[in-house]
C-alpha cells in the first residue's frame, strides 16, 4: 500500500463517487488516496484496521481462512465498495482477507476521525447501514455457491475476475496462478480443478500455453461464469 499525494486524482475520485455527500459536515480535509499494487492486501484477517476505505478503482477478492488451515473464496469487490464498516460500528479486528487482483485505488479516512466527529452523523450512518445490508445479502447468496454451483461455473467466474489482457494487439485474456491455492479458494481438490481446466480446454473455451491458459471463447466463459461470486 502506498499513499498517493495527488490532489487532482483524489478530487476526481471524490467527485466521481460523491463521497462528500455521504457526510453532513465537511470530510475533505481528512481524506487521503491510497494505491494497492496487484496482490497487495487491503485487509488482512485478524488485523486491527485504522482506516476506513472507499474502493474507487480496481478489483479485489475477499476470502476467509477456515478451521482446517485453508481458505475459502467469498466474493470479488469492485467500486464502489467500502472496507471498515463493521470495524467502525463494533471496533473489532478484520474477519476476512481482502487482496487486490489488479491495481486498485482507495480513498481513506482514519477511523479515529470517524469515531470522534461522525459517529452520530445520520447521513453517514445511513450509508454504512445500507452497505452492511448489501454485504449481508451478498454473503447470504454467496454462502450457497460452493454447494449449489458446479466447479465449472465457479472456476469460470474466478478466471473472468482474475485474467489479464495481453498487451499484444489481439488483447487476448490470459489466466495464470497457483492452482493449489485456487483449488483451496474454490473449495475443491487440486485433481478436480485440473480435470475441470482440461474439460474447458477440450470444449475450446480455454487453451493451455507456457504454464498459463488463454481464453479462446470469452463469450462462452462469461455464460458459464454467470453471476457467481458477484
Amino acid at each position: 500500500m502506498k499513499t498517493i499525494d495527488n490532489n487532482k486524482i483524489l478530487d476526481n475520485m471524490i467527485e466521481k463517487y460523491n463521497i462528500l455527500d455521504l457526510f453532513s459536515n465537511d470530510i475533505r480535509p481528512y481524506l487521503k488516496l491510497y494505491y494497492y499494487r496487484k496482490n497487495d492486501y487491503i485487509v488482512k484477517y485478524g488485523d486491527k484496521l485504522d482506516t476506513f476505505l472507499f474502493q474507487v478503482s480496481g478489483k479485489a477478492k475477499v476470502y476467509v481462512p477456515t478451521s482446517n488451515g485453508k481458505s475459502l473464496l467469498l466474493t470479488f469487490y469492485e467500486p464502489f465498495k467500502i472496507f471498515g464498516d463493521l470495524e467502525f460500528i463494533n471496533d473489532i479486528v478484520a474477519n476476512t482477507n481482502v487482496q487486490v487482483v489488479e491495481d486498485t485505488y482507495c480513498v481513506g479516512i482514519p477511523l479515529q476521525v470517524l469515531w470522534e466527529k461522525f459517529y452520530d452523523d445520520p447521513k453517514f450512518l445511513r450509508f454504512v447501514c445500507m452497505s452492511l445490508g448489501d454485504k449481508l445479502m451478498q454473503s447470504s447468496n454467496n454462502s450457497s455457491i460452493n454447494l449449489l454451483f458446479p466447479l465449472e461455473n465457479r472456476l469460470s467466474s474466478y478466471i473472468m475476475a482474475t485474467a489479464e489482457r495481453k498487451k499484444q494487439e489481439d488483447g487476448q485474456l490470459v489466466f495464470k496462478g497457483n492452482l493449489t491455492e485456487i483449488s483451496e479458494l474454490l473449495g475443491t481438490s487440486y485433481r478436480h480443478l485440473l480435470r475441470t481446466l482440461q474439460n474447458l480446454c477440450e470444449k475450446e473455451i480455454l487453451g493451455k500455453i507456457e504454464g498459463s491458459y488463454i481464453i479462446i471463447d470469452e463469450g462462452k466463459l462469461k455464460e458459464l461464469a454467470s453471476e457467481v461470486y458477484q
